[in-house]
């Protein structure tokens, strides 16, 4: 986040001087209004592409391995555009890792990226022939054999996301 405000305060301050210098190219007949104005509309733009880029620039940093299960486009009363034109700020996407490829459960990390938030990783394992997932915490394992340790598989059914990107179904 501070990042953020760095970068709107870096692109109002190069705006401002762009506008310095036309002023002086003009010879002092642009209105001094334009200078702030010029700062304004630069840290707004900037601040609009950064929200609604964020989510496409995250994306595409992500490894091979990671595939998107689910991207919910936010409407927020206190944001009235994002009625018109909604805004991604988080996703769950999961790591299938090397498992994936082969037949049968396989373990996997469910990731939940939010934006100015870290990002948290959960291990799942997933069965994609019986349409089950379970979440490998507290200790729980899943073996080379495709056993549960420690907790048990939930039948989630074909409409369960992260399921369905784990077994490349998206």
């Amino acid at each position: 986040m501070l990042n953020d405000f760095i970068a709107t305060i870096a692109v109002g301050v190069v705006a401002g001087g762009v506008m310095l210098v036309v002023r002086h190219l003009s010879g002092w007949r642009l209105a001094k209004w334009m200078v702030p104005a010029a700062i304004g509309l630069g840290m707004i733009g900037y601040s609009i592409w950064n929200e609604y880029s964020w989510f496409g620039r995250v994306k595409a940093q992500l490894p091979a391995t990671v595939v998107v299960a689910s991207a919910p486009e936010q409407q927020i009363f206190y944001r009235p555009w994002t009625f018109a034109f909604p805004i991604v700020d988080r996703f769950l996407a999961v790591d299938r890792g090397a498992g994936a490829e082969g037949t049968g459960p396989f373990a996997g990390q469910a990731l939940i990226v939010q934006r100015w938030v870290p990002t948290q990783r959960v291990a799942v394992a997933f069965d994609c022939g019986k349409g089950a997932r379970a979440d490998l915490i507290e200790g729980a394992t899943l073996g080379p054999d495709g056993a549960l340790k420690g907790t048990e598989w939930r039948m989630v059914g074909a409409e369960d996301a992260l399921l369905n990107a784990a077994c490349g179904r998206s």
